[in-house]
């Protein structure tokens, strides 16, 4: 049973920072491609950022930089920093694994529950 849990969410203020945690289970990480993905209230699930197994990355173009996708292998953990953040960033940020480097929710098969990022201005 594969088994995705976020963590690290929380209420910060414009211009803060957070780092999300994916922790997997069931399955080694380093088989899958991991990403993030968020859902803002009466929005669609968007692409925020991907990795392969090599640590070649994706995000999505509202990043500009301000967040960092990585993954520890040995500790089948997936991390989301998140810098510089706006009001536009609050969502419910989801952990993915899936079948490629590809910011589209076709390509991931296995979700997490969510965490919630709530950014005030």
């Amino acid at each position: 049973q594969v088994q995705l849990v976020e963590s690290g969410g929380g209420s910060v203020q414009s211009g803060g920072s957070l780092r999300l945690s994916c922790a997997a289970s069931g399955y080694s990480t380093i088989n899958y491609y991991m990403g993030w993905f968020r859902q803002a209230p009466g929005k669609e699930r968007e692409g925020v950022a991907a990795i392969d197994s090599d640590a070649d990355r994706i995000y999505g173009t509202f990043v500009k930089g301000r967040f960092t996708i990585s993954r520890d292998n040995t500790k089948n953990t997936l991390y989301l920093q998140m810098n510089s953040l706006k009001p536009e960033d609050t969502a419910m940020y989801f952990c993915a694994a899936g079948r490629a480097l590809l910011l589209h929710q076709g390509y991931w098969d296995y979700w997490g529950q969510g965490t919630q990022v709530t950014v005030s201005s």
